[in-house]
Order: structure tokens, then sequence, then C-alpha cells
């Protein structure tokens, strides 16, 4: 009978033991109730700004439709408008879900790139050192040097660039970031035991990269990610709100903010909502980089 017992326990205690960080990582990602939170708003503005067409078609209003002769300036819960119009007397909710869609992909992509960028240059110069450690150090020290956001307006300015063009300038200047975080990380990792008896069993230096390496630098890199996101749609929204950012007629929250400006009198919605969801979307983006970090922490308790 002890027997049974004592195996009917080593089943049940097995999986627990065998769990990996990242399962562990993801529980305690899922007990955090206000990284959760954040998820969950990230997660519905996306869907709904990806489902624009289908939420603005249900609900009859068109985002280019315009008539300032009787519609315009329309308050919140209008007849027909439920967040009222703008100046031309275009439907402001669907103008807000079409803006989110390029707002949040250039948030999303650039942030993305720049983290593949610097991930593997970073992995790369970590792990070989010497004369490309160097000249990746004399690159970066360079272009830190130079103020980004004056070179990102001074392009912006000769360029005017639109969605995609903007999402490489930012690129351009972000992923330096991400490089020395994951150079130093990699320094650290490259000399311990494991990676010392990779090569000793005559693993390739491209295997000990994506095997040994990679994974343990994902935990900062997902981190990087989420906190990226929202700087790069705060850099848009600056951008945009001195006119240098992604041109109309195609609608971001950024430029939406910048053209409400002389209209805070008469519509303050028309100001408040693009500035609210750039907020919000930017607020949840660093909860869950928080939770991110304070999951994958693997002296945290369970």
């Amino acid at each position: 009978m002890s027997t049974k017992v004592e195996s009917a326990k080593v089943k049940m205690d097995g999986p627990l033991r065998s769990r990996s960080l990242t399962d562990l990582a993801l529980v305690r990602l899922w007990n955090d109730r206000l990284s959760m939170l954040a998820i969950g708003i990230i997660v519905l503005l996306t869907v709904a700004s990806i489902t624009a067409p289908l939420i603005t078609g249900a609900l009859g209003v068109d985002p280019n439709t315009t008539d300032a002769s009787k519609s315009k300036y329309l308050p919140l819960f209008s007849e027909g408008h439920l967040l009222g119009t703008d100046n031309l007397g275009r439907d402001h909710l669907a103008r807000l879900l079409y803006a989110g869609q390029v707002s949040l992909f250039i948030g999303f992509m650039s942030a993305f790139l720049a983290l593949v960028i610097g991930v593997t240059l970073g992995i790369i110069t970590g792990y070989y050192g010497g004369i490309i450690d160097d000249l990746m150090n004399w690159i970066i020290t360079t272009l830190n040097a130079i103020p980004g956001l004056v070179l990102l307006i001074v392009i912006s300015a000769v360029f005017r660039p639109d969605a995609n063009s903007l999402i490489l300038v930012i690129v351009f200047l972000t992923w330096t970031v991400t490089t020395r975080l994951v150079r130093g990380e990699t320094l650290a990792i490259r000399s311990r035991e494991f990676i010392v008896g990779a090569k000793a069993i005559g693993a390739s230096d491209l295997r000990i990269m994506q095997v040994h390496i990679l994974p343990n630098v994902f935990s900062l890199t997902i981190v990087t990610l989420a906190r990226n996101i929202g700087i790069v749609m705060l850099i848009e929204a600056a951008l945009s709100f001195l006119g240098l950012g992604v041109q109309p007629p195609t609608a971001t929250w950024g430029n939406m903010l910048s053209k409400s400006r002389e209209f805070i009198g008469k519509a303050p919605h028309l100001m408040i909502l693009p500035g609210l969801l750039i907020t919000i979307v930017v607020l949840c983006l660093y909860i869950i980089g928080d939770g991110l970090r304070d999951a994958f922490d693997p002296t945290a308790q369970e």
C-alpha cells in the first residue's frame, strides 16, 4: 500500500519538478492580475483596430465620409455617431479605429524589427568579441552621440515619411539599445560551463548561439520588446504632434491629436480621445514589461 502511495506522489510531483523556467514564468504572469488586465486591454484594442471595417460597417459609419454643413463637431453619444464627429463631419469612432491600425502597426513592427536586429548583432558581437565587438561598439557609440530625437525630426522634416518609411527610420535609431543589452548578457553567458561543454563536443558557433545563448537572453528580449513598443508609439505621436509624422489623409492617433488642437474649444473630445488611447496603450505596455520582468526573474518564488 505504501509503495502505491509513493508511486502516486512521484507521478504527481514529477511534472511539477520538470517544469521549465518558461512554464514557471507563464504561471507567474497568469497570476499577475494587473499584467493580465493590461494584456487584455492591448489585445482588445488591437482586435478592434484590425476589425475596424467590420465594426464600422455594422454601425453604418465611414471614416472618410464628410458632411461639414450638417454634422461637424457633434458631441459624444450623438445619434448615429457614438463618439461624435470632427470638423469635417467624419465619424470620430471610425477614424479612431482606422488610426489605431496605423499607430499600432508602426509601434509593433518598429519594435519587432529593432529587436531582431539588436538581438542578432548583440549575440554575434558578444560571442565573438575582439575586433567585431570593437567595431560594433564604435558604431553604437557614434550613433548614440547624435541626439536621436533631433535626428529623427530632421529626417522627418526632409523626407515627410509615410508609415513604412517612418518604421525604417525609427528602427535605424532604436536598435542600438537592444544590441548593447544583449551583448552584455552574451558576454556573461559565453564563458559558462554549458557553452564550454558545447564547444568541447564540437557544436558549431551558429548552433551554440541559437540553442544555448538565444534562449538565455529570451526573457531580456521579451521585456525589451514590450517597453520598446510603447516608446515607439510615443515617438510617432510626438512627431505627428509636431507635424512631422505620418501625413494626412492617413490617420494615426498622433496626427489626430495634433490636428484637433485648434478645435479644443468647440469639440474637446477630438483631442481627448486619441490622447487617452495613446496613454492607455503606453501605460499597459509598461505594465506588461514590468510583469514579464518579474515573471522571468529566476529568483522569484512560485
